[in-house]
């Protein structure tokens, strides 16, 4: 059992599966202790530094939950080392509910999600909002890629746990960028082909002048 299922799996959780159907699946490992902090590997990294944006869910005082979704150029969050990530977060809309709701409680959940390969990782962690002045090293190291915005706060998250998600009813969907990486060679072989066109009918054109 990960300990992410661990910290997922509720006594409310649980008896659900039971009434579904699906607790004995999970039984075993159940049985298997929980451990510390899950370590990111190397599969965990690549990934989370390939996307261009991610999902960040909160709990407010209220009890309520807010999803907002961060996104920046490819690599904008970086793997700090194997329990930490970081990224610069750039002004939005100025309602700083996420900032609020995680000084309140700095429990959160992160998804990471690739329409394109249809993959998502899921994450538990415990996030810190600090203004950018206060540490302008971590803001050094976080700089490249993000070159968008206006860099307002730091946010590090302590990944206390992930999982990868179960691919099913992903719908394939792909960026400018990736459709215009996909098309290079086809633009390139029509490059070629309209430029034998230009001349073939450059020679048919010659050949029908008795000139």
């Amino acid at each position: 059992m990960s300990r992410y299922d661990r910290l997922a799996y509720t006594s409310s959780v649980r008896r659900v599966q039971e009434q579904m159907g699906s607790a004995s699946a999970t039984d075993r490992r159940l049985r298997e202790p929980a451990g510390e902090a899950e370590p990111l590997t190397g599969s965990e990294a690549d990934f989370i530094r390939s996307l261009d944006g991610f999902l960040f869910a909160s709990v407010g005082e209220t009890g309520w939950p807010y999803i907002q979704f961060r996104g920046g150029p490819p690599g904008f969050v970086h793997v700090l080392d194997e329990h930490t990530l970081g990224y610069l977060d750039v002004r939005g809309n100025r309602q700083y509910i996420t900032t609020g709701n995680v000084r309140g409680n700095d429990r959160v959940a992160l998804f990471f999600i690739d329409h394109a390969r249809q993959t998502r990782l899921k994450l538990y962690g415990r996030a810190t909002a600090v203004q950018a002045g206060e540490d302008p090293a971590l803001v050094e190291r976080l700089d490249a890629p993000r070159t968008d915005g206006t860099v307002e706060q730091v946010v590090t998250i302590r990944v206390e746990a992930f999982a990868w998600n179960c691919p099913n009813h992903i719908t394939p969907r792909f960026s400018q960028r990736e459709v215009s990486e996909a098309l290079a060679p086809v633009r390139e072989r029509l490059a070629r082909l309209e430029q034998e066109n230009d001349a073939l009918r450059a020679e048919l054109a010659a050949r029908a002048d008795p000139a």
